[in-house]
This record gives structure tokens, sequence and C-alpha cells, in this order.
């Protein structure tokens, strides 16, 4: 892509969250001479592409766990953020568990993850993009033939010609107010998901890396020292708690949640005892969507409101890719711009892997 000669004002365009959606929209259009401007209410980027780091040696992966590679533009990026070494692939060892039974999986499924860190892939869509953070985004005002957004703080800035909502579905709603968008946004259900980060200074035994898991309060569990680029100096692990029991422990203690899990862990790991030197846990609150959604953008044509995200498109990280680039290519195509490379229109057949 090359920056555009802009033979009339060039267009400003508001991004509203800087996970991997909003970034990668405001990355294509920052590359073509767009003026963006991204919004972010955390002190950080990636949304759920996250890592934690506590101390030198202890770092997780506590959202997003890896990404799977199946469109084509997608591919492109990965192979150019593997050559740069922002990526790489994770070949550990993944199962399946159910009670007792522990099945290694043999799909052939090539797994990547951010180096050194999930939020590399973040940073690195992010530079030179000049974020806000900290800026939490409590008002669209249409004004005229652009918009002005306002802040919790009271500050308003605009106008802009359009506005990307790359927010979960329900902050997405609330924040649409009574736009006719903000219907079918408030239709899509989200499920939270507790994650446990646990750390210790003796090899837990267990001779997989991460495992899917069944008939536990736990869904998911990672080896994330064994990811490419981690610090082994300690056994760092991630686990997921399941949807449903995610959901019915809402509103509990962390130290609650952190018993639980780690009991669970202890169970599919067969470990007569478990003594972490770090314990921590996160609750996402706006994790996944339970519905199988075909649509990867939302627009109003009229007015050049843009919602996107990962819930849009199966709730991967491919996904939230794929709704970003879309959601610039709705924008680009209402400024009459057409792009060399096809931008996604569709969102490709969902699989049981991430």
């Amino acid at each position: 892509m090359s920056v555009l000669d802009w033979q009339t004002p060039m267009p400003r365009v508001a991004v509203i969250g800087a996970g991997i959606s909003g970034l990668m929209t405001a990355r294509t259009l920052r590359d073509l001479g767009f003026d963006v401007t991204v919004f972010e209410k955390s002190r950080g980027l990636g949304g759920r592409t996250a890592t934690r780091r506590v101390d030198p040696g202890l770092s997780f992966d506590h959202g997003a766990q890896y990404f799977t590679v199946r469109d084509p533009h997608f591919v492109r990026h990965v192979e150019a953020w593997v050559e740069q070494k922002i990526a790489a692939e994770w070949t550990g060892r993944i199962v399946t568990i159910d009670g007792t039974n522990v099945r290694l999986k043999t799909d052939q499924t090539h797994r990547y993850v951010g180096v050194p860190g999930m939020k590399a892939i973040a940073h690195h869509l992010g530079a030179g993009l000049g974020v806000r953070l900290e800026s939490r985004i409590v008002r669209l005002q249409r004004v005229g033939k652009g918009w002005q957004v306002m802040d919790a703080a009271g500050q308003s800035d605009g106008p802009f010609s359009h506005v990307l909502v790359s927010l979960p579905a329900p902050q997405a709603a609330e924040l649409l107010g009574d736009h006719a968008l903000a219907a079918e946004v408030r239709a899509i259900p989200m499920t939270p998901c507790w994650a446990v980060l646990a750390a210790f200074d003796e090899r837990v035994e267990a001779a997989w890396d991460g495992a899917f898991v069944h008939g536990s309060p736990l869904v998911w569990v990672a080896r994330n020292s064994s990811k490419p680029g981690r610090d082994g100096s300690h056994d760092c692990w991630v686990l997921h708690a399941s949807p449903e029991w995610s959901a019915a422990h809402q509103d509990v203690d962390r130290d609650t949640v952190k018993a639980t899990l780690l009991s669970a862990f202890a169970r599919i790991t067969a470990a007569a005892t478990l003594n972490p030197i770090h314990l921590d846990a996160h609750r996402w609150l706006f994790s996944a969507t339970p519905l199988s959604v075909d649509r990867l953008v939302l627009f109003d044509d009229d007015t050049g409101l843009v919602v996107c995200g990962d819930w849009l498109a199966g709730g991967r990280v491919e996904g939230a890719f794929r709704s970003g680039v879309a959601a610039a290519g709705c924008i680009l195509r209402q400024c009459g711009i057409s792009l060399d490379e096809q931008l996604p229109t569709r969102n490709p057949a969902r699989n049981s892997d991430s």
C-alpha cells in the first residue's frame, strides 16, 4: 500500500478501542494517508492479546493464547511478522483431557504466538499511531456531516468523517445509544472468562504444553513458558475457566477463583501438591460470544459509523484482524478508493481450534 495523494482535505477517522480489530483498521487507513486518532480506555494496547509481566522470568499471556492462520491476507501478514521476529510458531504438545483420558491432538494445526508475548502484535500494529491511552469515549454526537466524540473527562474532539467502534458488544451497544446499529449489536451476547496465572519454581509434571479440558471448571490450560521467546527460568501457566463456570462465578472473589482453578489444575495433572510462587486471577468480562455470527463488520453508509470486532468474526485473533481490515475497506469504498488487495467480506467457517 502507498500513501494516497489527497486532492481534498484528508479524512479524519476516530477509532475507539485499541484491540487487534481497531488497530488493524487504524494501521490500514494511516498507511494510506488518513488522519487517524485511536482512543483506548486502558493503559495499553491489544485488548485480549495481552501479556502480563510480573517479575523477571514471570510472564503470562492471560488472554488470547495463540492464533491460527487460514485467510490468505492474514497469511501474508503473519509471514511478515515471523520474518520480523514479532511472531513465531508454537510447537508445544497440545492434548485434549476428559477425566483420565488424555489424547494428543494430531490435526496438524499451526499455532502462532507473539514474541516475546502476545501483546507484541498489538505494539507492532500500533507503532506510530499515537494512541490516546486512558481515554474512555462515552458519547458520540453527530454534528452536521461529521462526528464529535466526548471522553469521560468531558473533553470533546472532532469533527471526524468516520467513527469506528471496536469494543466488546455490550460496551459498543452502550456507546451507540439509540443509533440504528445498536439493536444489532445489543442482540449479541458475550460470556466472561476467568484466567488464573500460576508460576512454579519446579516444572509441573505434565507431558504436554497445552490442553483443551472437558468435564472440569477449566476449559484450557497452557504452559506459557513453553512458547517461543519466553523466559524459561520458571514454569508459568495460564488456566482458563470454561464460559459456563465463569458465568456462574462471575462475581466471586479472586481468592475463591484461584483456589478452585488451581485445584482443578492439580486434578488434571495428577499432582499431589502444587506450590505456586505466584498466583493471580484476572476476569475477562466480555471474552467471547456463544453465537456463530456471520458478519465481519456493521456499517452505516449514511453517517460513516462502523462497528467491528472479533465477536463479529468467530472470536479469534484472525477474526479480529479480518474484521478490522473489512472495516477499513468500508471506509475506503465510501471514499471512492479501491485497493489492489481484495479485502475480506465474509467470515470463514468456524472450527474447534482458536
